[in-house]
């Protein structure tokens, strides 16, 4: 019975002893073996890496190539499609130049030629109305009968009423009328030269400036309105309404051509009146007022030292107010006003007060009132007040208001004078005015000594 145990122990050991070599054997190969294959698969991986990443940069290198190559190609089109179109452009500007200075250069020298046709010389620009004649407008021209080119040399003086601005013109139709308008011929001469020179200014003007010169001479008419124009608004453009001389010197084969403002010189000109000798005549006006319910009446006189007043002068209305009334004055206000009388179609007449003095002055029932009130009718004090009268200017000199018109006239055109005011309150709806005329113009220069050159004289 114990031998079966001991061979089944032995049996046992065996078996352990086995299983624990086996296991040895089975731990040290298996190891081995996996670090060979991980080994190969590193080797394998490797491989392939290499491969691969040689590959792809070989690819990327060539991809590299081939798009700098393009934008290389790329690049040199569009610098010489650039190029080409920069060069034409530039030939284009250089043409279009070229051709420009030379349409500049030949309007530039047939402007000179055409300015150095005609020259026109006047002693002077204003001409003054003296009521029973005027000042002739006389002067020479000068020419050159070579670029005439046989054409023909006039001179007209016109007299021109603008009764609308230049932007108002509608289908050609101008809003002007010629009041007068007169023309001669100067070049051929009609007349020997001495016969058309009137005074020593023109004799000493064709001395000298030559053969080429000839003398021109015009009287106005009778009641042609003086040169007057009526303000324009801040706003307003372009020529304004009024009354303008010019004299203007053109070449043509006939008097009736259209005039070219190339071949012709314009020169505007003033007629001008000066005030008369003083008179000792003293403006006055008076009224009597009677109210119902008042036994006295109301008595009021304005009057003025004189009746003619220079530009820039202080005007001073002498105000006399005997209130024997049962009523009370008060508010008493005196202002100059400018009328304006407009001929057209009708007889159109247009008041602005230029200066007013507003005061509390009162007088009471059974008072009286003697005051002095001192206005001044200046242009600066008008500023940017359309329909305004001003004296004619010539370019950008300056002006005053307009004088006074020596006499009516019937032509279609402006004429103004001046008007002093005196108004008196009696209650919130009534009030007592009364009107006196006065005359607003320039002084008569002192007389100048005549000289013996003519250095003063300008070309126009």
């Amino acid at each position: 019975m114990r031998v079966v145990p001991t061979v089944v122990l032995c049996v046992l050991q065996v078996v352990v002893i086995v299983f624990i070599v086996v296991l040895i054997v089975v731990l040290t190969v298996v190891p081995t073996v996996v670090l060979c294959v991980l080994q190969v698969v590193v080797i394998v991986f490797i491989v392939v890496l290499i491969v691969v990443l040689t590959v792809v940069l070989t690819v990327v290198l060539c991809v590299l190539q081939v798009v700098v190559i393009v934008f290389i190609v790329v690049l040199i089109v569009v610098l010489t499609v650039v190029l080409t179109v920069v060069l034409c452009v530039l030939q284009v500007v250089v043409i279009v130049f070229i051709v420009v200075l030379i349409v500049v250069l030949t309007v530039v020298l047939t402007v000179v030629l055409c300015v150095l046709q005609v020259a026109v010389y006047m002693a002077k620009r204003d001409f003054v109305d003296h009521c029973d004649f005027v000042d002739p407008v006389d002067g020479v021209i000068l020419i050159d009968p070579v670029q005439l080119k046989g054409r023909k040399v006039y001179v007209m003086l016109s007299c021109t009423f603008r009764y609308g601005r230049q932007d108002m013109d509608v289908m050609g139709v101008a809003f002007r009328r010629d009041l007068f308008v007169v023309t001669r011929q100067v070049y051929p001469e009609l007349q020997d030269k001495e016969k058309l020179t009137h005074n020593k200014i023109q004799q000493k003007l064709l001395r000298k400036l030559g053969d080429n010169a000839f003398p021109f001479f015009f009287e106005f008419p009778d009641n042609l309105p003086c040169s007057v124009a009526l303000q324009p608004g801040p706003s307003d453009v372009g020529k304004k309404c009024a009354v303008e001389f010019e004299v203007k010197a053109f070449c043509g084969e006939i008097q009736d051509d259209k005039v070219d403002k190339q071949s012709s010189v314009r020169l505007n000109i003033r007629k001008i009146q000066f005030s008369p000798e003083s008179s000792k005549v003293v403006p006055t006006a008076e009224t009597t007022f009677e109210f119902l319910m008042s036994e006295k009446p109301l008595h009021v006189k304005l009057s003025l030292p004189k009746e003619t007043f220079y530009h820039g002068e202080p005007l001073k209305a002498n105000v006399e107010i005997t209130n024997s009334s049962s009523r009370n004055i008060k508010d008493i206000s005196v202002s100059v006003e400018q009328v304006t009388n407009v001929v057209l179609y009708s007889n159109d007449k247009y008041v602005k007060s230029v200066a007013k003095e507003e005061t509390s002055d009162s007088v009471p029932s059974g008072t009286s009132l003697k005051k002095e009130y001192t206005l001044y009718p200046l242009l600066a004090h008008n500023k940017d007040r359309r329909g305004l009268a001003l004296d004619g200017r010539l370019k950008h000199e300056d002006t005053n208001l307009a004088s006074s018109s020596m006499y009516e006239t019937t032509l279609q055109t402006l004429s103004t004078r001046g008007n002093i005011w005196t108004h008196s309150c009696l209650s919130a709806h009534s009030e007592v005015s009364l009107e006196v005329p006065f005359r607003l113009m320039n002084p008569k220069p002192e007389p100048v000594a005549p000289t013996r050159s003519c250095k003063k004289l300008k070309k126009f």
